[in-house]
């Protein structure tokens, strides 16, 4: 097993190699997934695709009871005029294929089903969603589904998550004022956007305060904001972009309301109107409380029960139907340089997380029974 398990590492390592060499953005990941279909065929297992590039397949255990799930993104970040694995997709992939690797090298010690999932589109648009709208539910009978993110957050060689929410719902706005334009010396004549864009935003930000019990958390964030032509010109229109996040639903719903009720309430006061975009993104990532009871006992150790992270992911759209658990998979490490987080244009992580990964993978088949 010892020898099975250095070829399976240095095959890790070198996919992580290759996969850092070919990032895509979005969907449109075709070097990636014919890459991935070139390491599985050698393997001789079978697999299909249910949207643009997406590579699904099982590993059949001897007497299977259930179906256990394992997903891992494709896409990388766009970077300069191209893009680059900033946010550890290349590593999730890697880990993936190792543990595929060992999964097949030990068929005739595996009780239940294995499925793997290479979904591409996670930074955006969504691969989960059209994944699962296209039949992947259907094909596979799935009981359990799980996923991870090496994360420079926590420390190398200790995992975190948490019950429930760890992840927030996601969405995001924008608002287009559109005032009257006059000159700066005569500014009754005109109906100012940039001072209403002033007064929305500080209206916008106390909706978490002042509308959101302190027992709830949300978030509206206003990142951007442009307009206006000339400095002695009163401004006739004025954009603003923003995002809006919470973990529990009726909370996210509330803000979107609160925001569209005062929104209603400008265009009166200011004699304005004032249009208004809000698309929903990701739901909250919420971990089903008995995958991670029995996550917490097997991994006591190494465990980090973390506080919820305002970020989101695609995978959500996963435990929407199926029980599911996503977790951390620790990166930092100060002492080798590996302390960029995620999205920064120097991220980058140990080559050793990723075999954490995978035995963390195996130790859970393992005190599940699906492996022996």
């Amino acid at each position: 097993m010892n020898e099975n398990m250095d070829i399976i590492k240095n095959k890790t390592f070198k996919y992580k190699e290759d996969l850092s060499k070919i990032p895509e953005i979005g969907l449109e990941v075709s070097k990636t997934s014919k890459y991935i279909k070139k390491e599985l065929d050698a393997l001789g297992i079978k697999y299909k695709s249910f949207i643009k590039n997406d590579i699904v397949g099982i590993i059949k255990g001897k007497n299977p009871k259930k179906t256990i799930a394992f997903r891992a993104d494709m896409d990388a970040l766009p970077f300069l005029e191209g893009a680059k694995h900033l946010c550890g997709h290349d590593g999730h992939m890697s880990i993936l294929l190792g543990f595929i690797n060992y999964i097949n090298l030990n068929k005739e010690n595996l009780n239940d089903n294995i499925v793997f999932i290479f979904q591409p589109g996670e930074e955006t648009p969504g691969g989960a969603k059209p994944m699962i709208e296209n039949g992947l539910f259907d094909e596979f009978d799935i009981d359990e589904i799980y996923g991870l993110h090496i994360f420079p957050g926590i420390k190398q060689n200790y995992i975190g998550t948490k019950p429930n929410y760890l992840m927030a719902q996601v969405g995001e706005f924008d608002i287009k004022i559109k005032g009257k334009s006059s000159h700066g010396a005569i500014p009754q004549e005109g109906t100012d956007a940039i001072l209403i864009a002033g007064n929305l935003i500080n209206s916008l930000n106390s909706i978490v305060s002042r509308n959101i019990s302190p027992l709830d958390e949300g978030v509206i964030t206003v990142g951007k904001a442009y307009g206006g032509d000339r400095r002695n010109i009163i401004c006739e229109e004025f954009i603003l972009e923003g995002t809006i996040r919470a973990y529990k639903e009726d909370v996210y719903e509330k803000l979107k309301k609160r925001i569209r009720d005062i929104i209603d309430g400008f265009k009166i006061s200011f004699d304005c109107d004032i249009e208004i975009r809000l698309k929903d993104d990701y739901p909250a990532v919420n971990n089903d409380l008995d995958l991670y009871i029995e996550f917490e006992k097997i991994f006591k150790d190494e465990l980090i029960k973390m506080e919820p992270l305002m970020i989101s992911e695609d995978f959500s759209y996963y435990q929407k139907i199926k029980k599911g658990l996503f977790f951390m998979l620790g990166s930092r490490n100060e002492e080798k340089g590996y302390d960029k987080g995620l999205h920064n244009r120097d991220f980058d992580f140990d080559k050793e997380v990723l075999l954490n990964g995978i035995n963390i993978y195996i130790k859970l088949l393992k005190a599940k029974g699906v492996l022996f």
